[in-house]
């Protein structure tokens, strides 16, 4: 049985979603269900051109990231998975990557950094490994450090 956690998942803070094209996600998304952009980010090293919407409000807001590559034929294939990733919520970023790594939780590369939204983040790999048994089983998870007010709101 693993040490207890020194860290709370605290709720879901965002849902990613991959397609060629932003645009047509955009016309579901922004244009039928309403949602608003908040902001944009691109960045070649994430191979990715994102919109960041809001669905919500306050701490109880779940960022819909709307995604499509710079170059289709690079990686990370934002689009390859519709649903590319879910991000949580985690009080504690830092001790929790620190508390599941040595609890044999599979990392991506690139360690703790700052997202689109500007929060930090690092992503729970999809795949496990010999070395870390446990992963997303298919699923790219991002935990992204909440800021006070969502710890204080959430937790």
């Amino acid at each position: 049985m693993p040490t207890p956690k020194p860290f709370k998942i605290l709720g879901i803070q965002q849902i990613a979603i991959g397609g060629p094209d932003k645009q047509r996600l955009q016309k579901l998304w922004v244009d039928i269900f309403g949602l608003s952009v908040k902001s944009s980010f691109v960045s070649e090293r994430e191979n990715v051109d994102e919109d960041i919407c809001a669905l919500g409000s306050g701490p109880h807001a779940v960022e819909v990231d709307l995604m499509q590559p710079l170059d289709p034929d690079k990686k990370p294939a934002v689009h390859a998975t519709p649903l590319n990733h879910v991000g949580l919520w985690v009080d504690n970023l830092a001790l929790a990557v620190e508390w599941m790594g040595a609890n044999g939780v599979r990392f991506a590369p690139g360690g703790i950094r700052k997202g689109a939204a500007g929060h930090d983040i690092c992503f729970i790999h999809p795949k496990a490994s010999d070395e870390f048994p446990i992963g997303g089983e298919g699923v790219l998870i991002e935990l992204v450090q909440a800021p006070p007010e969502v710890v204080a709101a959430l937790g």
